[in-house]
């Protein structure tokens, strides 16, 4: 008699492929110690400059001017959260260039390429790993900043997790920290060089996208708000600024599409570009 077997569906080959990758990828990131100590020396330091900056911004509450009393009383979550997020950016730039940008000067790019003749794939599983752990830690260390920063700042500026906004603003700093590690990763996989990949993206998230705000008129008010960064953090605060012309979310869209435009780029040079 002959066996009968029911026929595997459609497209189940490419799922469990896809799903190896993803094993494959992740086991790649956890293996790497720096990548480990990295995270964790993220969290510790975002913890305690959240605490640190609180802290001062209540002990010289009376030296404030009434503009920036009234700022931080209008988004006590965006100082508590801005506080160490400052020093998070830094840390998930150099580690999003370096998951694809490292394998490149190491050559090891070319045994990912042998055992995944696809190119694609490999990198959407990179980013898929990457992104997921990076929103994980950095909604934790979110969490942690709140409730360590919440109490600080309680006698000025009274906020609770249940406030509008502010759960969304929590989380969305983790979001905001996720699509930064996925632009960076992008940017890493476009130079392939790890120093000069590194040295771009800090120089333009920390430096240039700032600048942008000193440019005169209405025009500069624009570019500034539209740069990919400068929207994307809207999402960590629990209210709009005045001078904000973007919502939380719309800035967040903003920053979306940027990424998605340098995540193509790096796709389309992948496959054109040898190894």
């Amino acid at each position: 008699m002959t066996d009968t077997k029911p026929a595997a569906p459609a497209g189940s080959g490419r799922s469990n492929t896809f799903s190896r990758l993803l094993l494959s990828e992740w086991t790649k990131l956890r293996s790497v110690r720096s990548t480990v100590w990295s995270l964790l020396l993220l969290v510790v330091l975002t913890l305690g400059f959240t605490a640190l900056f609180t802290w001062l911004t209540v002990s010289q509450w009376d030296q404030s001017s009434k503009s920036q009393q009234q700022q931080f009383i209008n988004d006590p979550v965006g100082l508590i959260l801005g506080a160490g997020f400052q020093l998070s950016q830094l840390a998930i730039c150099v580690l999003g260039v370096m998951v694809m940008a490292s394998e490149y000067s190491t050559g090891m790019i070319r045994s990912s390429l042998l055992a995944v003749p696809k190119r694609t794939p490999m990198l959407l599983a990179k980013s898929v790993v990457f992104v997921g752990l990076v929103f994980v830690v950095g909604v934790l260390t979110a969490f942690g900043s709140f409730f360590i920063g919440a109490p600080i700042v309680h006698s000025k500026a009274a906020v609770a997790l249940g406030d509008p906004g502010v759960l969304r603003a929590v989380i969305g700093a983790g979001l905001y920290l996720a699509m930064l590690g996925l632009f960076a990763l992008a940017v890493g996989a476009i130079i392939r060089h790890v120093a000069g990949a590194i040295t771009g993206i800090i120089g333009f998230v920390l430096v240039l996208a700032p600048l942008a705000q000193l440019l005169p008129g209405k025009v500069g008010d624009h570019i500034h708000a539209y740069l990919p960064t400068e929207a994307g953090h809207l999402i960590a605060q629990s209210r709009p600024g005045p001078h904000d012309l973007l919502t939380p979310w719309q800035g967040f869209g903003v920053f979306a599409v940027w990424t998605a435009i340098l995540l193509v780029l790096a796709i389309w040079l992948l496959d054109r570009r040898d190894a």
